[in-house]
């Protein structure tokens, strides 16, 4: 018999548990299924390290402030009733962490502890240390614990969402433990599957972020928007052979650290009088040309000035990481470079996070809300999160109606299986070659046509791969992949008509 449920979540961060505790609150009777590919914490947002932009200190700041400073971020793209909605909800959606028990770091005076990052005019970032999101999402995971209706179902991927009669009504997926593959309906389905750094071959985002929801979501008809706005955060510590990269967060040039080159020149000044806490476009760019004119793979990030004390208080993680390559922020300059970090378009949305498609919903980095436009403001991207849960959880409430099941009409269930062999060697070369084209076309180090082309050839080996009746997640995986990366290129290039800019 095929499993139902009032609500499907796809994905396990800040988003997906924050919206699960909310709606489970107000709505007891109802069952919420989370579905996540890996373990529960293993996400974007336990990697989130500077916090959230929130406006709590009304003295000094205020929300026209902040909203201005979201706007010029983003080139005045955004969506302007998005950014006034999500900035003036902030403080709401604080006092609700707090209640969840989430800690914030305080003064010694018991005032917020504000940390500065780049487009910032004022500090106005609430941290716990360096391991903000790791905290969140601690504290959201022991929460759910006190809701019976909410089950979360861990290393279940995801295989496709099924639509009839144009709604979504629930998802084909795979369960690891069990091997097995199922169906299961849903009245409501809500995308929380992050971002899709892992197309790119430099990424701070973890492995398992491979743009599944975007590429679902687009093969069942949902509205994408603005694919070629992937932001790519600057001061990624540079390592060879690898592909997550360690990010050093943008709160340590809040702190006073300096960006250099080889000659131990501050040479982000030459593009903006803001200098390191410019946005992170421009701190991109001002490192990718300083690279290309000198030949080299990375800049350095001059953290050697700093309190010492004081700095391994605010950054405890950073240094240890960095211990242990060893290397010593306070006598070693550390080499960064800019990687993929954050997928600023998406998945279109309303303001209640439902998509173009009837019954799935989207909230977080694999939606697009208007919000960002072509460049997000530093610790925008967790409130973001927070406020679209909580907005989607209130229509959801208000509407009840849309618990009602929708007609199923000849509804076929999909007939291929997976495979229990993941070790797929032509789905890993074919992936490496993708990574790397897409990085090369978006960063303009390859004509985009060319790249379109390469693009369009390794999607269809990918489908011919992917054709058998016998998958396994690997291909899977890929074939989702390519679907992002010919979305993304796509959207480059019309963007690239409409614009002489060299970076992204």
């Amino acid at each position: 018999m095929t499993k139902s449920v009032d609500i499907l979540i796809i994905g396990s961060g800040i988003s997906a548990l924050f919206f699960a505790i909310k709606t489970a609150i107000k709505c007891p009777n109802k069952s919420i299924l989370i579905l996540t590919k890996s373990s529960k914490d293993n996400n974007s947002t336990r990697y989130a390290q500077g916090g959230i932009a929130i406006v709590t200190d009304f003295i000094k700041d205020d929300f026209t402030n902040h909203i201005e400073d979201t706007l010029r971020a983003g080139k005045y793209t955004n969506k302007l009733e998005v950014v006034e909605m999500v900035i003036k909800q902030a403080p709401e959606r604080l006092e609700e962490l707090i209640r969840f028990n989430i800690d914030f770091d305080k003064n010694p005076d018991g005032t917020w502890n504000l940390g500065l990052e780049g487009g910032h005019s004022q500090h106005r970032i609430l941290h716990h240390k360096d391991i903000s999101g790791l905290e969140i999402e601690r504290k959201l995971l022991q929460k759910l614990k006190d809701f019976p209706n909410i089950s979360l179902n861990e290393n279940t991927a995801v295989l496709n969402l099924t639509q009839n009669n144009k709604n979504c009504i629930g998802v084909f997926y795979y369960d690891r433990k069990s091997k097995t593959t199922d169906f299961i309906f849903s009245n409501v389905t809500v995308l929380c599957t992050g971002g899709c750094g892992q197309v790119f071959k430099r990424t701070t985002n973890p492995e398992i972020a491979t743009g599944d929801g975007l590429a679902m979501a687009h093969k069942i008809g949902a509205e994408i928007q603005d694919m070629h706005n992937i932001q790519f955060h600057p001061t990624a510590l540079y390592e060879k052979n690898k592909n997550q990269y360690f990010l050093i967060s943008e709160a340590v040039r809040g702190f006073g650290a300096y960006i250099i080159n080889q000659k131990g020149e501050r040479f982000v000044f030459k593009h903006d009088v803001r200098g390191e806490l410019a946005t992170r476009d421009i701190v991109s760019e001002a490192i990718e040309t300083e690279m290309k004119k000198n030949g080299t793979e990375f800049v350095y990030l001059d953290c050697r000035h700093l309190d010492e004390n004081e700095f391994n208080n605010h950054f405890p993680t950073i240094v240890a990481y960095c211990n242990n390559i060893g290397l010593s922020p306070k006598t070693d300059l550390i080499p960064i470079f800019p990687v993929a970090h954050y997928q600023c378009g998406g998945i279109v949305v309303d303001k209640n996070s439902q998509t173009t498609v009837p019954r799935l919903f989207a909230i977080g980095e694999c939606s697009y809300t208007g919000l960002h436009g072509n460049n997000r403001l530093a610790s925008n991207s967790l409130l973001e999160a927070l406020v679209y849960a909580h907005q989607c959880s209130e229509y959801l409430v208000d509407n009840n109606e849309i618990f009602t099941s929708p007609k199923i009409e000849n509804h076929p269930l999909p007939s291929f299986q997976i495979s229990t062999n993941n070790n797929n060697l032509q789905a890993t070369e074919i992936r490496q070659k993708l990574q790397k084209i897409i990085t090369q076309g978006f960063l303009n180090q390859l004509p985009l046509d060319f790249a379109k082309e390469r693009i369009t050839e390794i999607y269809e080996e990918t489908k011919l791969l992917a054709s058998s009746n016998i998958k396994n997640l690997e291909t899977v995986e890929l074939e989702n992949m390519t679907i992002v990366a010919t979305l993304i290129i796509d959207a480059k290039i019309q963007y690239s008509k409409l614009t002489s800019t060299n970076f992204p």
